[in-house]
C-alpha cells in the first residue's frame, strides 16, 4: 500500500505482558499486611496470657503457702502473716472492693483484715477466713474451715490483673489436731 508515493510500512505493537498492574501489587501488598498483622497479633496475645498464666501461678503459690501455714497452727486465731516475715504487710483495713457480693463466701476474716505482698512485682492482697463447721462435744473435736482469698490490686502497670477472678482456696483442720 502507497500513501503519497510512499511505501506503508506495517508496523506490528508487540505487547509485553510481563511485570505486574497497580491492582495486583495492591492486593499482594494488602495480603502481606494482613497476614503480618495476625501474627503480630498471636504474638501480642500469646506474651499477654503468658504473663496471665505466671500471675495466676504466682497467686496460687502464695495463697498455698498460706493456707498451710496456718493449717499448721490448727487455724489458731491468732495467726500473723506477716511474723513469716516473707514480706506480708501487717493487718490492714479492708479496702471497699472487697465485697460480700464477689464469692467471699461464708466464714469471719481473720483479724477483720486483709494483708498486702508483693511478689515477683506483683502487688496482690489477701484475705483469711474461717470458719467452725461442726464441733463434736463429745469428743471435744471442732472442725473448722480455713480459706484464703487472694486478688490482685490496681496498679495501672498490670491492669489486665485486676480483672481476674478471685483465687479462692479452703481447706479444714482439726482445731485439737494440732498444736492450735
Amino acid at each position: 500500500m502507497t500513501v503519497n508515493g510512499f511505501r506503508q510500512r506495517r508496523i506490528k505493537r508487540v505487547k509485553f505482558k510481563c511485570g505486574f498492574t497497580l491492582v495486583e501489587t495492591l492486593i499482594t501488598a494488602s495480603i502481606v499486611a494482613i497476614i503480618t498483622l495476625g501474627g503480630l497479633s498471636y504474638q501480642y496475645h500469646a506474651a499477654r496470657h503468658g504473663r496471665i498464666a505466671e500471675a495466676q501461678i504466682t497467686e496460687t503459690r502464695t495463697a498455698q503457702l498460706l493456707l498451710e501455714d496456718w493449717k499448721s497452727t490448727g487455724g489458731s486465731h491468732d495467726y500473723d502473716p506477716s511474723s513469716l516475715e516473707l514480706g506480708f504487710s501487717g493487718p490492714l483495713q479492708i479496702p471497699a472492693f472487697w465485697s460480700e457480693g464477689e464469692g467471699l463466701g461464708q466464714g469471719s476474716p481473720l483479724h477483720n483484715a486483709v494483708y498486702s505482698i508483693t511478689v515477683n512485682g506483683l502487688p496482690m492482697q489477701v484475705m483469711l477466713k474461717w470458719m467452725d463447721v461442726e464441733t463434736d462435744s463429745d469428743a471435744k473435736v471442732t472442725l473448722r474451715e480455713l480459706t484464703v482469698i487472694a486478688r490482685f490490686v490496681e496498679t495501672g502497670v498490670h491492669s489486665t490483673l485486676e480483672n481476674l477472678p478471685l483465687l479462692i482456696l479452703t481447706t479444714y483442720v482439726r482445731v485439737d489436731g494440732t498444736s492450735g
